[in-house]
């Protein structure tokens, strides 16, 4: 076999797979990862936002209301059940945006940027509630509730902000 005929055939890359193959399967990935992470996060906003209109969890959040100056204040204009209902719609309109953004670029940048804006009041209330776990020393040892609680909503940030920055391309692109 001549330089030149070799040099033309494709490299292995991993496990028997060209370049070429890989980024093929990379693309394919990335659309069912996308997807995975709208549904997951709309999935999680919608089922949480649908919570809050019980007592169990407008009682349930309350504490970590009451100690944040973000929305501390919605106990000023309505009960502890009304905050928590403005909170669960606010969340499930968020969900909805962000499953209708699978067709709507535009409706989808604005329930990613929502959802983010969600997650990272919720992450503050690490820091306003009562959150360390004071018989391990305090911080950095997180309690269960609500710190360990709350950790999840740094992945869920996260999700959002990539959600944020494909629909922004999407946009771009003219979808």
């Amino acid at each position: 076999m001549s330089t030149a005929a070799t040099s033309e055939a494709p490299k292995t890359v991993l496990a028997g797979r060209s370049a070429e193959d890989l980024d093929l399967v990379a693309d394919k990935l990335t659309a069912v990862g996308r997807h995975a992470v709208r549904f997951s996060i709309a999935g999680v906003l919608g089922w949480i936002g649908a919570m809050k209109f019980t007592a169990y969890e407008a009682g349930a959040i309350q504490g970590l209301v009451q100690s944040s100056p973000l929305v501390s204040w919605l106990y000023n204009v309505t009960s502890v059940q009304g905050a928590a209902n403005v909170i669960g719609a606010i969340e499930i309109l968020t969900a909805a945006a962000l499953v209708a953004g699978l067709k709507f670029a535009r409706v989808g940048l604005i329930g990613a940027i929502a959802a983010a804006f969600t997650f990272l009041v919720t992450l503050s209330f690490i820091f306003t509630a009562p959150g360390w776990e004071q018989s391990l020393g305090g911080f950095p040892a997180l309690s269960v509730v609500p710190g360990q609680f709350l950790l999840k909503d740094a992945v869920l940030f996260a999700g959002a902000v990539f959600l944020a920055g494909k629909d922004l391309k999407r946009i771009a692109a003219g979808e």
